[in-house]
């Protein structure tokens, strides 16, 4: 097609994705690994990348150890109970004893992170300002700005605006990453990297489902719109093992604009009801408990334990309440808005980080002081880093994780040399965004740990090899000039599709066959296995899809990483034969959550040669016990 190729050589750690587990990656490398040498490829710019580019009102995980306020072991029960049992321990663990320190810095390079004045000083230092028992609130608009500044001065090159489409293989060795490929977003040009590892820091994925916010509301979601579901595409394709890729998440939120609740329900002290007034959740406990056990739902106990009721239960009462011909659900905001203070907090929250919410009240003339606005459902998105568990199958630490969760290098997926952080590891839910920094700092640690030991000499990538992927790179351009001509009408061609056609069939076929909105989150073995055999003919069309422009050949790349996410997503959702997080989605065919036979994760493999899956289940181990401790001293 013309464009430039730009071979970068000699890497040692090349890191894909430049959110907080990214730039946490870069940080990290220049600390363990002085002489070697760090690029960044980031698909935007490294300033304003990510989940947490538009800012962030909250830090969603601190341990406050130094205060004595809670211990890893502590957080490993709380995601433990929240994603109903379903959690690599290990990883958890791993993620939550080294957290703080993460924050620490945040705050030493300048994240302003309000104080608890009224709380006693512990080491010459006032505590945080808690949202919850895990949150401390920050004044987050520039918290990306601030955190990439620590990145750019660790990394020796940054390239911005590179989507990474292909991981590169190593030709020396069977099953070792070489490197990866893409293009410059805005140039065109074929940007090559051979390097010794890779930590894919790359995003999840929103827009797989079909969302909620159609025509002028398109691209209105929850998660960041352009996490294309690349950590997963990169290393599916790549042949990595994943794992809990059924787990997707559906949040309550305020309706239309997205609004995060947390601040709300938390500092606020706001609460939900149905459309009359009336508490609605506990009518719907007890054929709930019904489903899960007494183990997962005992409102009992969480009252008097704090104990919070899992996210998924609660949304299940939202579903069922609208379904009933109560909605909608109502967020109370009216009582804790008369307060000056606290209106003030609730309209900041949505400032500093979902200003369209802000925006959409406005337009629509709601005013959270004298009218208590609307809940919903969201469409489900696939991700590891909030409060789900999607991801790589990695190995954990030396010192925690059990034989069949270690094969030597912490963060390392089950391809060599490639290591994951962020939405890339599967098993550690309730990461957020100071948990991936976390993870990206442990992934580069043991990626110099893995080059030190030399286990990337003699890496080889032929120039066959760079060649193919170049064409299929821009054979979505090609594929457009050939045909252009022969359009039937508007958009409609014989010859090919567009990305936004292939992304409706997508969604369509995300939301009817694997539980999305439009069917209530509900499915079942025959719509899933309709569904993959649909799947399969647009997995052949977008063989066909056609990019106009370097714009186009972006969607069309974001939508094949899309579309890999998505295959997973519906086989792992027929392998798991039970209803594990009513809520989020529903096995209408199994509608019990089974103990017996599925107290374990889901692991999944898709053969790179001929795209075939194999699913097996791996054992679940429960490493930290279910009392509490007394928090310990911060060393």
């Amino acid at each position: 097609m013309g464009y430039k190729t730009i071979i970068e050589d000699d890497i040692d750690i090349l890191v894909a994705g430049a959110g907080l587990g990214g730039t946490g990656a870069a940080f990290e490398a220049r600390y363990w690994g002085q002489n070697k040498k760090i690029v960044i490829a980031e698909k935007a710019n490294i300033d304003r990348s990510g989940a947490v580019a538009q800012g962030l009102y909250a830090i969603n995980c601190y341990m406050g150890t130094r205060f004595g306020e809670n211990n890893p072991e502590d957080h490993v029960r709380y995601a433990r109970i929240d994603l109903m049992g379903m959690v690599r321990e290990d990883l958890a663990f791993d993620m939550a004893r080294h957290v703080d320190s993460a924050v620490h810095q945040f705050e030493e390079w300048g994240l302003p992170i309000m104080i608890n004045e009224k709380k006693d000083k512990v080491g010459g230092k006032h505590p945080y300002m808690r949202e919850g028992r895990w949150q401390i609130m920050i004044h987050g608009e520039s918290y990306k700005p601030i955190v990439a500044e620590a990145a750019r001065k660790s990394a020796d090159k940054i390239f911005n605006r590179i989507c990474v489409t292909h991981l590169l293989m190593d030709e020396a060795k069977e099953n070792r990453v070489a490197g990866a490929v893409g293009f410059n977003v805005r140039t065109g040009n074929y940007h090559v990297f051979k390097s010794k590892t890779v930590i894919c820091g790359a995003g999840g994925a929103s827009n797989i489902f079909k969302p909620r916010s159609v025509g002028e509301g398109a691209g209105r979601v929850w998660y960041a719109p352009w996490s294309s579901g690349s950590a997963y595409g990169l290393m599916i394709e790549a042949g990595a093992k994943m794992t809990q890729m059924e787990n997707r998440i559906v949040l309550a939120r305020f309706k239309d604009g997205y609004g995060p609740v947390g601040a709300y329900f938390l500092h606020l002290k706001t609460y939900t009801q149905n459309a009359y007034g009336e508490e609605y959740e506990s009518k719907w406990f007890p054929a709930l408990q019904e489903m899960v056990g007494k183990e997962y739902l005992d409102p009992e106990v969480s009252h008097r334990t704090h104990r919070p009721i899992p996210t998924c239960l609660r949304n299940h009462a939202i579903i069922n309440e609208v379904n009933a011909g109560r909605g909608p659900i109502h967020m109370v905001t009216m009582e804790a808005f008369q307060d000056p203070h606290l209106e003030e907090i609730g309209w900041h929250n949505f400032l500093g980080m979902t200003v369209g919410q802000a925006v959409l009240w406005a337009a629509t003339d709601v005013d959270p002081k004298y009218e208590n606005p609307e809940l919903t459902t969201s469409e489900p998105y696939v991700m590891g880093s909030h409060a789900t568990g999607c991801g790589a199958w990695c190995s954990g630490p030396e010192d925690v994780s059990p034989d069949e969760y270690f094969w030597g290098y912490n963060r390392m997926t089950t391809v060599e040399g490639l290591f994951g952080a962020g939405d890339a590891v599967g098993g550690t839910p309730h990461a957020f965004s100071s948990g991936s920094f976390t993870e990206g700092r442990l992934a580069a640690k043991a990626a110099c740990k893995y080059i030190d030991d030399g286990k990337a000499e003699g890496i080889k990538v032929s120039d066959a090899q760079i060649q193919r992927r170049k064409e299929e790179i821009y054979k979505p351009m090609e594929t457009y000039t050939v045909g252009r001509n022969e359009i039937v009408a508007g958009t409609v061609n014989p010859n090919y599709i567009n990305p936004r056609q292939g992304l409706d069939r997508l969604q369509k076929l995300m939301d009817e066959y694997c539980g999305g909105f439009g069917v209530n989150y509900m499915t079942n073995d025959k719509l899933l296995k309709i569904g993959l055999k649909k799947m399969a003919i647009l997995g052949e069309d977008l063989e066909k899809v056609a990019a106009s422009d370097v714009h186009e050949l972006l969607r069309a790349w974001e939508l094949k990483h899309r579309f890999l996410t998505s295959e997973s997503v519906f086989h792992h959702t027929l392998f798991r034969k039970e209803t594990r997080w009513p809520g989020y989605y529903y096995r209408g065919d199994a509608m019990k959550l089974d103990d017996q036979n599925w107290h374990v994760l889901t692991v999944s493999r898709r053969d790179p040669k001929t795209g075939e899956y194999t699913m097996e289940k791996a054992p679940l181990y429960h490493l930290v016990g279910d009392v509490e401790k007394k928090p310990a001293e911060e060393h």
